[in-house]
């Protein structure tokens, strides 16, 4: 047993990642979070009496606050996942994801170090390889050439934890993955941004012409993917996850439509965003040869899920919708 330390462990990807680790492993799990927009201790309300869990509200980029946080609680092996990552805030203002995506990752690095942390998991993206064309993958060699500031600001965190490798002798290891979907994913993304306003009737807004590729993968897949990493990667290496998915946006979008029984007349076609990527698409065998590492899902599998889960916990994303969810903190663990 292991006491393990994720940061944003209150958002998607990560409450996932903690929920796996207490319904199937021995380890005490810290979940650190700051409780941005994004993240949501509701999507654990069915582990946070565990006896092997505790949460702690803190900035990754407080260097103070993690002094005190690592101190206290003494982290075997750290899994990062704590960042700022929706591209189109990122266009607006990229302050936030300058801040917690690269000085906080120094700053959990610095404390790791201090503390002598046996094992850093540093949880990236598919996103800071840049664009592809129409043919070819992303392997784990293939250079960085992130184009939004989001991309730019994990590019860099990326580099940090190599650094720290190669200049400190840290244990780390990088995971890169593609599009991730399925339960608690937080409304603003494509596919639960898509349920929800078919659900509502709503429009649904698609960018440019709706042809940009992503290789999507079922947030458990991207979950084992990341365990596998932890225990079984070798220090200083990258790992690709993906699902084996591509999928046009359109295509994604029209078949949650047909799913749901709904008209594709609800589909709106918008102005594209800046420096829209055109295709991923992830080479995975690495991991699969390495870490003994398959998804479980298939796209059609994992979506007819993740809309059955929208369906039945409507009251979950009306709550993040409305930003009631936000209360949550407050009436659960102000008082703790």
């Amino acid at each position: 047993m292991s006491k393990i330390l994720v940061t944003g462990g209150a958002g998607f990807i990560g409450s996932n990642f903690v929920r796996l680790l207490l319904q199937d492993s021995d380890h005490h799990v810290v979940n650190l979070d700051a409780l941005t927009y994004a993240g949501n201790l509701e999507n654990l309300k069915d582990v946070e009496r565990s006896a092997r869990y505790t949460f702690q509200k803190g900035d990754i980029a407080d260097g103070q606050q993690m002094e005190e946080v690592f101190e206290q609680h003494r982290p075997e092996v750290v899994v990062h996942f704590a960042a700022e990552s929706h591209v189109d805030r990122s266009v607006l203002d990229a302050t936030a994801f300058v801040r917690t995506n690269v000085q906080g990752t120094q700053v959990l690095l610095d404390k790791s170090r201090g503390i002598g942390v046996r094992r850093f998991v540093h949880v990236s993206t598919d996103e800071v390889y840049g664009s592809l064309g129409p043919w070819g993958y992303f392997t784990e060699d293939t250079p960085m050439q992130a184009n939004s500031p989001y991309s730019a600001s994990k590019a860099g965190s990326d580099l940090l934890v190599r650094a720290a490798v190669h200049t400190h002798g840290m244990d780390c290891v990088i995971t890169r993955c593609s599009n991730n979907y399925g339960p608690y994913q937080f409304p603003e993304k494509l596919i639960p941004l898509m349920i929800a306003n078919a659900l509502e009737g709503k429009q649904l807004p698609v960018y440019g012409d709706g042809k940009n590729v992503r290789d999507w993968i079922f947030v458990t897949d991207h979950c084992e993917g990341i365990r596998a990493a932890m225990e079984r990667g070798k220090r200083g290496e990258v790992y690709n996850f993906g699902g084996n998915a591509e999928r046009e946006n359109i295509y994604v979008v029209k078949e949650i439509l047909r799913l749901l029984g709904k008209g594709e007349d609800l589909i709106k076609y918008v102005k594209d965003r800046p420096g829209h990527d055109r295709r991923y698409a992830m080479d995975s065998s690495k991991a699969r040869a390495t870490l003994a590492w398959e998804p479980r899902h298939t796209f059609e599998e994992g979506l007819r899920a993740t809309i059955d889960w929208y369906v039945q916990n409507r009251a979950w994303w009306e709550r993040v919708r409305s930003g009631a969810y936000q209360d949550y903190y407050k009436q659960q663990y102000a008082n703790r």
